[in-house]
């Protein structure tokens, strides 16, 4: 599914009405019908008191058109109207008309903080102050009324996006509208993924409001988001007459004393996702560790028994090497890093300490094959881009670093980023109980053991990632989040793939 930046989307409304020959105010009622049948179906008719705060511009006709279906439907609703400017928009004051001719139902005016109503934590809030247009600082009263509206621990639905919330950017100490539920328009939005902002929009659920498809279809998309469709029709199945030899040899490099762990679930979650082989390149420390764990795997031992030194690999053209799992920084290891990739000409994935060595030396960020894969989780990205003052200048700054680079960069998270020059490909899946110990190992060796098998980089990142999240899932549905350890995401990873292609059961 496409994201599109807010002045896509005004384009996109714009194209809607000259091809379908309908006004801007006939596409709000249309697109305000459909929240109001979303928040009619949820409440069913109950007795609660709702109370609906709208802004001055389409956003607030939009609410308005909501309120107005719903004392249709014998509500008992409040509407109050955030009179934050003199300046009105068509819709607004054309649905403002006929709140009041419709219902006889006035709209409270709200200029300052002496005019705020009570709310009540029993009480249903629309909020329908700001959308998409935000694009500036909000006054001080009007922040204090957000501020109002979080605190009164009501059930907060936003119309389109949470008032104070910005599509494409952040005003750094804005209050943002604490919504439970975001019922937004067409396409999601950006900010709803972001680790500052995606809190504030709640469960977000998308409503086709019949915006032009030929343009949603033809425009490209400010990032993806990667749903199961897309991942199964990434996946590459096999053919029966094959052989190992068809499924690429992986150079798992790392591991340091106290740290084979890591060695050990990237090494399994490379066979487990299908590679035809795996070379574990260790410290002599490991080697005992690594042939009991994972006797699939063959295993090379570094010239020294506790940390990676310098030597030479005997690698094919195709092999693929992964490195910085539990390999620490240790000089002899970074010598290692140095050696491989003035030797590696295929694209490679760096992870962990390997992207620290990166980061403590930079210039062998130059030496890096094109369409390398890096795997950074927030600490390791802000040690190799620098630090950022929010979200959107982070994705900006990944995507200078990544078309500078040619690489691909994996920026692991709650919602993990996919980003390859301009493209940015968004994963959901997931759950809490993969923060832990080990995650990000099984995901290295996840995106390697497809990158082995042939997959383009781009592809072996997003599908990894996505394929790695869903057997997380799977693995929740058996026990609790707490529960979840590193190696049960490995042993889900063939159920994951499966789960992409098994039909839902029907009832006879």
């Amino acid at each position: 599914m496409k994201i599109f930046s807010a002045q896509q989307l005004h384009e996109a409304d714009k194209i809607t009405q000259e091809k379908q020959k309908i006004t801007s105010l006939e596409l709000m009622e249309r697109a305000s019908s459909r929240i109001f049948e979303e928040i009619n179906n949820r409440l069913n008719g109950a007795k609660i008191k709702i109370k609906v705060f709208c802004g001055i511009g389409n956003n607030g006709g939009d609410g308005l058109v909501v309120a107005r279906k719903l004392v249709r439907e014998g509500y008992h609703v409040d509407v109050y109207v955030v009179n934050y400017s003199d300046k009105r928009s068509e819709g607004f004051l054309e649905n403002y008309r006929t709140l009041k001719e419709d219902t006889k139902n006035w709209p409270v005016l709200l200029k300052s903080e002496d005019d705020f109503p009570e709310i009540n934590s029993s009480d249903f809030v629309i909020d329908a102050i700001f959308g998409i247009g935000l694009n500036r600082p909000l006054v001080d009263w009007v922040q204090k009324l957000i501020v109002r509206i979080n605190e009164s621990e009501a059930f907060k639905v936003a119309i389109d996006m949470p008032s104070g919330m910005l599509a494409d950017d952040i005003i750094a100490d804005q209050p943002i509208v604490k919504a439970n539920y975001t019922l937004t328009f067409q396409a999601p939005k950006l900010a709803f993924f972001l680790p500052e902002t995606a809190p504030f929009a709640g469960n977000v659920q998308i409503i086709d409001i019949g915006i032009d498809g030929q343009y949603l279809a033809e425009n490209p998309a400010k990032a993806v988001l990667i749903e199961e469709e897309q991942a199964a029709s990434l996946y590459q199945p096999r053919s029966k007459f094959t052989h190992k030899g068809n499924y690429g040899n992986v150079y798992m490099v790392g591991g340091s004393y106290g740290m084979m762990g890591s060695m050990v679930l990237s090494s399994k979650a490379a066979l487990r996702i299908g590679v035809g082989k795996v070379t574990a390149v260790i410290p002599q420390c490991g080697y005992g560790i690594l042939q009991t764990s994972v006797p699939e795997a063959m295993v090379e031992v570094a010239p020294h028994d506790m940390h990676l030194s310098d030597m030479k690999l005997e690698l094919e053209d195709e092999d693929i090497v992964a490195f910085g799992m539990g390999a620490g920084t240790n000089e002899k290891s970074i010598e290692l890093l140095t050696t491989l990739l003035n030797q590696v000409k295929t694209p490679m994935l760096i992870d962990a300490d390997g992207l620290n060595m990166l980061s403590k030396y930079p210039e062998l960020l130059e030496l890096i094959p094109e369409k390398s894969i890096l795997t950074p989780h927030p600490k390791e990205l802000e040690r190799l881009i620098g630090s950022w003052k929010n979200d959107f200048e982070k994705l900006d700054k990944v995507q200078k670093f990544s078309d500078a680079h040619k690489v691909t960069v994996v920026i692991k998270g709650a919602y993990t980023m996919t980003v390859s020059s301009d493209n940015m490909y968004i994963n959901t899946n997931g759950n809490p109980g993969m923060a832990t110990a080990g995650s990000g190992d099984v995901l290295s060796g996840v995106i390697a053991g497809l990158l082995a098998q042939g997959y383009d980089p781009a592809i072996a990142a997003v599908f990894g990632v996505f394929i790695h999240g869903k057997a997380g899932d799977l693995v929740v549905v058996d026990t609790v989040p707490d529960a979840l350890i590193a190696s049960d995401i490995t042993a889900y990873l063939g159920k994951a793939i499966r789960s992409l292609f098994e039909k839902p059961e029907t009832k006879a």
